[in-house]
């Protein structure tokens, strides 16, 4: 009947929003950055424009399958050569804020999934799965919660990640600056949503808010990337829509 919510889960991309850090032996992302080319002024006269640099996976991004070594001969897997109707489909919302509140390493492991599909039915084939934990309302230092060991920040451990491919999802989103753990090196494989995932040719989201706004089950979710020749990944604009609520 045309009635459907939008809920922006996309947080604004601006030069102070965090990246991952690397270990200092390996390349490191590059941060957002503006500079003005001109502003209605002798630099042109009628016209405002910037120039922009960043990295692919620069804040609320997406990960194509050809971002990780798992997934480099995975057919179409450039952001470029995606089926365009993959970027819309349906989406499904675990809840962790409450474990992830009290553990900044907490894991979304199979029990979790099956328990909420005992709540509320087995997630869908080709369906969205996203991770709330409520971690992007946190600012600063504290988002990626750099210790002397790395980041510690919560994610999937890998047999969580190997139930949802038997699901059959389309991808795997988080709020945190990775679809995996901060520690998600220390796993077998490492990294195993990257790892995983980019393997079986799936996609990934991270840097997501307002989870919180969004049911279990229902909503459709539009991440369109950047059709970049080539790309790894894209900053995005994520937008949910809710059927049957009004704005």
């Amino acid at each position: 009947d045309g009635q459907a919510r939008i809920v922006d889960l996309t947080h604004t991309l601006d030069p102070d929003f965090p990246v991952i850090i690397l270990p200092p032996e390996f390349g490191q992302c590059a941060r957002f950055r503006m500079e003005e080319v001109s502003a209605y002024d002798h630099r042109g006269p009628a016209w405002k424009w910037h120039n922009l640099t960043l990295n692919e996976h620069t804040g609320t991004h997406f990960d194509a399958p050809i971002h990780w070594v798992s997934g480099k001969d995975v057919p179409n897997g450039a952001v470029d050569a995606i089926p365009p109707e993959m970027f819309v489909g349906p989406v499904v919302v675990i809840d962790c804020s409450e474990g992830a509140a009290q553990d900044a390493d907490f894991e979304l492991t199979p029990d979790i999934i099956l328990a909420w599909e005992d709540a509320h039915g087995r997630i869908p084939a080709d369906a969205w799965v996203l991770m709330r934990t409520d971690w992007s309302k946190r600012r600063g230092t504290d988002y990626l919660n750099m210790h002397n060991d790395g980041p510690h920040s919560p994610g999937p451990v890998p047999a969580a990640i190997e139930l949802l491919l038997e699901r059959g999802i389309r991808g795997f989103g988080t709020e945190t600056v990775g679809t995996d753990a901060g520690q998600g090196a220390h796993y077998t494989p490492p990294y195993p949503a990257h790892y995983l995932l980019h393997g079986a040719g799936k996609y990934g989201l991270q840097c997501l808010c307002n989870l919180d706004q969004l049911p279990p089950t229902g909503a459709m979710l539009i991440a369109p990337p950047l059709k970049i020749k080539g790309g790894t990944g894209s900053p995005l604009r994520v937008l949910a829509l809710i059927p049957g609520e009004t704005t």
